[in-house]
């Protein structure tokens, strides 16, 4: 009943929070039909709970199973069947909730990551780690090296579900799963003689199970059990998008044109459906819209915007109205767990 009662609270939550965050919600004549792209036809892959794209293999698609997994990620094709598994040498699997895929771009090889950064006790782990992984550049099963990173939050530990990587920067983030949650951002710069810091740069949707990065850098997007909302890279709203009703939502990701999402669920058989983008948010995350940085700009000025503005939001605190409405919030959610107390007793 755990997880349940997990989401069902996020929607309360959710729904007393709107006004919290203003967001524009994607006109339904702007919304093309969602679709099912393909079911998990591998009986091994009954927990899908990070989902990325290749870089470099069209048609191919990555996934990983949840916790109490050994290391292993599995490449399948756009029909849902198995085209490799690989395992990871030098990592373990304590709660891989999240990956993300990105190419090098001085070599043009792609790069896999995998976060083992569950902690459903909020503190559990000292650290929590996240692999790096060059992808294979041909498909078939095989044992593959694995860079270990590991990481803190500057203000204590966070359950996490979320990773994605800026293309246009190389730098990592981690989105939080909380009622409060927060977008992470690693040291540009990872070290493996040491634990990394993860420092809060902007705020992220509550309850947050994955997010991704556009392909050109334009956007990211950051998913949660009911929904997925769509941000420049400031960190400023576009859009909330309309996800299908799934089990239990987990994963997300960017098409390769960059034009939809793709969406699964934990789960035996479970799907991954793609989700066009509504044409209002691809004009609002367009390049045109947000500029590619020039040769002259440095990444750390590129990523400045959204360091200010988390800055500032955390600096000037909550505002009364946003104090009543989460005060409103855990009434609600205190009103409901004493209901399913008595039901229950």
């Amino acid at each position: 009943m755990g997880d349940a009662l997990i989401r069902m609270l996020a929607a309360v939550f959710a729904a007393c929070c709107l006004a919290v965050v203003p967001v524009h919600a994607a006109a339904a004549d702007d919304d093309e039909r969602m679709e099912k792209l393909f079911t998990f036809k591998d009986p091994r892959i009954t927990e899908s709970s990070g989902l990325a794209v290749s870089p470099t293999h069209p048609g191919i698609y990555y996934t990983h199973n949840d916790s109490a997994a050994a290391p292993t990620f599995y490449a399948v094709d756009g029909e849902g069947r198995t085209r490799a598994t690989y395992q990871l040498r030098g990592a373990e699997a304590r709660d891989w909730e999240a990956m993300a895929a990105s190419k090098d771009p001085r070599t043009g090889r792609g790069v896999l990551w995998f976060a083992d950064i569950g902690d459903n006790l909020d503190g559990a782990w000292p650290d929590v780690s996240i692999y790096k992984v060059m992808e294979p550049q041909r498909l078939g099963d095989a044992t593959l090296p694995a860079v270990r990173y590991r990481f803190r939050y500057a203000d204590g530990a966070r359950n996490a579900e979320g990773i994605m990587v800026n293309p246009r920067t190389g730098r990592l983030y981690v989105v939080s799963k909380e009622f409060a949650g927060s977008v992470y951002a690693a040291p540009k710069t990872l070290r493996t003689d040491r634990t990394n810091v993860l420092r809060r740069v902007a705020t992220a949707p509550i309850m947050a199970t994955d997010a991704a990065y556009a392909p050109d850098g334009s956007s990211y997007v950051v998913r949660t059990y009911f929904s997925a909302t769509l941000y420049k890279p400031s960190g400023e709203t576009i859009a909330r998008v309309t996800m299908p009703q799934l089990e239990q939502a987990e994963s997300i990701a960017f098409t390769a044109d960059g034009k939809a999402l793709l969406t699964g669920s934990e789960g035996a058989r479970s799907p991954v459906y793609r989700v066009p983008l509504p044409a209002r948010a691809l004009a609002s995350a367009s390049p045109s819209a947000t500029p590619t940085p020039t040769p002259t700009s440095s990444p750390a000025k590129a990523e400045s915007s959204l360091d200010a503005q988390a800055d500032s939001a955390a600096g000037g605190g909550l505002a009364l109205k946003d104090v009543l409405i989460w005060l409103a919030a855990a009434a609600t959610a205190i009103g409901v767990i004493t209901f399913i107390a008595r039901r229950t007793a």
